[in-house]
């Protein structure tokens, strides 16, 4: 016999069962899979990693030939210093690393030398995650090294690798706040794992680096990262908390000893050539294609370089991923093109994230600059692109970048030029002010334009736990009529303070209605928007719970009438793990004013005043395991009706060479008076890393809604350093009725001539 259950009440169940079965779940795993082991010889007095002196080492210069093949066995090798004294940032912050390491800093003429022993006890084997470029270095074992040649925190470089060779090389600027990790460096390295650990042995050549070549002695400022994964290990050579990240130049220590160096021409050329060929229903009549172009960079001084593109194509980039938008409001797209996002940290200018803290806002709710506006239709579908240049960098205590790029016309969309022009500078220790200019300009057709331009001003002080964060902007232009569109404005002001412990943050923020910066990112307007939270990070010494963090939020919108438009009441817990998995818990009371009915997959949110309640838990496991992954739950109520929410991903893998990865998200909605809907995403990706620098990749997504599967195949080999051969297939198909709406074949092959 079956007995009707109506269906909020199912929903509420099931969000029950799942948060349920969830708890089970995080504590259970963490408690069996935390590895974490004490260290050699007992737990030893702890130093303050804020507060202890910051150390000093000196490079040497080579005595003969490094060959680099993971083997320091240079007679060479022994006249560097040895570098040997590391502290833990986790999981017992201050204490002295567990395991030895050694690392040692050689130069020439023409390379910074870097060469690592990670020694490890008898019968451990290091973790290798992956061998994919760019890799997520937090999932295995890895070694870690920044250089602020100019130790201002404007221009730093960080090298992390794993124990396989796969590494990720990072550019920052702005004391670690401002990070580039599409930054590609040229670089030799080896690595080597044995049964004493594994050996690293890098040369970094000094035309990827950027330091000021008229200093006879140069002294950089310098930090050491070393992670033993099975212990959820973090030790640097420069004491820091785990609040920090390695590229924090503030926290580093000092590299003395480096003379003589030159910069050399710094300039390089990397042609492309490519061959594309459409079929599919909305690519009938389309020929095959065959193109030429390239980039040329050039580094006009120690700090400042010049990019130039020439019939710029993107066609090796991965397609967008679809998400389920549940709001009344855009989604924010990242961007993917290398072109846009090298050196992208020195155009950023909004709503700032800011790493482990929690802020109310990122650059997904407003940035005046967003590179996705250029050569991009607001569906994704590519824009044709003449060229561009840009010139980036730093000269003195100025930080400076210009932009320019040319689109063509095509269909609807008229030819249009950028412009972005963005200054910052540091007048007074731990102050940084500055502007950014944008224009958009039709340049066929019509004589539309946007134009944006703002300033702003941050400040961290306080041993760092201060951050004060503004900006003022505006935007005007005229529409494609030839009428002139009035200036509207935006603003914010926000303090917060964010030390070991303590997290407290209050931010407001000002829109006017008719906002709308034409190169930029914002998504929502007319409104006033107050946000605050206080909460607190306690490190219990638990077999199972590295930190704890409970906290509170609260989230206000208004009109410009004062009228009160939404409020978010959060409370919320975050548990990090000792094995290196979180647990996520938080309750929301929430309450929406609509003024005017918007629709959400086919189902319409009618005007009224909404107040409701809605729950969200997750646990993301350790990903250094064979098999990981997250489950996120949540639901409750939805402008008068119920919802529920179930996703989450499994990640399996097959040594460190085949990755791979399933992703389901599955939404149900339930209105008074309308048909549920739901609204569900899958997904599947496969890697196989054949070497460090042969890569296929195969990404598959199905999308519900819109009943339609994109496939994304790509094989890549990098057959010399930044030089690539792809070969890509991307196809959009229809499942009801069957049928192929877009198919590409690309084929592109890339080589870097330096000069």
């Amino acid at each position: 016999m079956s007995r009707h259950v109506p269906r909020g009440v199912a929903a509420r169940r099931s969000l029950g069962h799942s948060l349920g079965l969830l708890a089970a779940l995080s504590f259970g795993v963490a408690s069996a899979d935390a590895q974490i082991m004490p260290p050699r010889g007992g737990r030893a007095t702890p130093i303050d990693p804020d507060l202890a002196p910051r150390p000093s080492a000196s490079a040497a210069r080579t005595t003969g030939p490094i060959r680099v093949d993971g083997v320091l066995d240079e007679e060479t090798w022994g006249a560097a210093l040895v570098i040997d004294q590391f502290w833990q940032q986790k999981p017992f912050e201050g204490e002295p690393a567990t395991e030895l390491t050694e690392v040692r800093i050689l130069f020439d003429d023409t390379n910074l030398y870097v060469g690592a022993e990670l020694y490890d006890q008898p019968g451990y084997r290091p973790i290798i995650p992956t061998l994919q470029r760019d890799p997520n270095t937090r999932d295995g074992d890895t070694f870690g090294i920044m250089f602020d040649p100019f130790r201002d925190g404007k221009t730093v470089f960080s090298f992390i690798l794993n124990p396989g060779g796969a590494i990720r090389d990072i550019q920052t600027a702005d004391d670690g706040r401002i990070n580039n990790a599409a930054w590609d460096a040229v670089f030799d390295l080896r690595t080597r794992v044995h049964d004493r650990g594994w050996t690293v042995e890098l040369a970094i050549p000094w035309s990827q680096l950027r330091f000021d070549a008229t200093q006879e002695d140069q002294v950089w400022g310098m930090n050491i990262l070393r992670r033993i994964r099975r212990k959820n290990e973090d030790a640097t050579w420069a004491p820091m908390d785990r609040q920090w990240q390695l590229y924090v130049s503030s926290r580093a220590g000092t590299l003395r000893g480096l003379s003589g160096l030159r910069t050399g021409r710094n300039l390089s050329v990397k042609p492309f050539a490519l061959s594309s060929r459409p079929s599919g229903e909305l690519q009938a009549g389309e020929k095959t294609s065959y193109e030429v172009g390239g980039d040329l960079k050039y580094g006009i001084t120690p700090g400042m370089t010049l990019d130039l593109t020439l019939n710029t194509d993107f066609s090796q980039v991965e397609v967008d991923q679809e998400q389920v938008n549940l709001t009344r409001f855009s989604l924010f797209l990242p961007e993917k093109r290398e072109f846009f996002l090298e050196n992208a940290g020195v155009f950023q200018f909004g709503d700032q994230g800011v790493y482990s803290t929690r802020t109310g806002v990122t650059n997904r709710d407003f940035t005046l600059f967003h590179s996705r506006r250029i050569g991009l239709a607001p569906n994704g579908s590519p824009l044709p692109i003449v060229g561009g240049g840009r010139v980036s960098g730093t000269a003195g205590p100025v930080t400076l970048g210009v932009l320019n790029m040319q689109t063509l016309r095509e269909g609807a969309f008229e030819a249009e030029n950028f412009t972005v022009a963005r200054v910052r500078t540091e007048p007074i220790g731990g102050l940084t002010v500055g502007g950014l200019f944008g224009n958009r300009a039709v340049t066929s057709g019509s004589s539309a334009r946007n134009r944006s331009y703002g300033i702003d001003a941050d400040y961290q002080g306080l041993n760092g736990y201060l951050l004060v964060q503004s900006y003022l902007a505006a935007s005007e232009g005229r529409d494609p009529a030839g009428a002139s569109l009035p200036r509207a404005w935006a603003g914010r002001l926000s303090a917060g303070w964010r030390d070991p412990f303590w997290e407290i943050f209050a931010l407001y923020r000002h829109f006017d209605d008719g906002f709308d910066p034409g190169i930029g990112f914002v998504q929502r307007t007319g409104m006033d928007h107050g946000y605050a939270t206080l909460g607190v990070r306690p490190r219990p010494d638990w077999p199972a719970v590295l930190e704890l963090n409970p906290y509170v939020e609260a989230h206000a919108y208004s009109d410009l009438g004062g009228v009160l438009e939404t409020r978010l009441l959060t409370a919320g817990l975050d548990v990090d793990f000792r094995d290196g998995s979180v647990a996520m818990l938080s309750a929301t009371d929430r309450y929406e004013h609509v003024f005017e009915s918007f629709f959400v997959r086919g189902i319409e949110v009618l005007p009224g005043r909404h107040a409701f309640r809605e729950g969200r838990a997750s646990y993301q496991t350790s990903g250094a395991r064979r098999l990981s992954g997250r489950v996120t739950v949540g639901g409750g109520g939805y402008f008068g009706g119920e919802r529920f929410s179930l996703g989450g991903n499994v990640l399996g893998r097959i040594g460190h060479q085949v990755l791979m990865r399933f992703s389901a998200n599955h939404n149900v909605i339930d209105l008074p008076g309308q048909a549920r809907t739901t609204a569900d995403v899958y997904g599947a990706n496969l890697d196989v890393f054949f070497t460090v620098r042969l890569l296929t990749s195969a990404f598959v997504q199905y999308n519900a809604a819109t009943e339609e599967v994109v496939t994304n195949l790509r094989f890549r080999w990098i057959h010399a350093p930044l030089s690539d051969l792809y070969l890509v297939l991307t196809e959009r198909r229809a499942t009801s009725p069957q049928r192929v709406l877009d198919r590409f074949v690309t084929l592109k092959f890339t080589k870097l001539l330096a000069f």
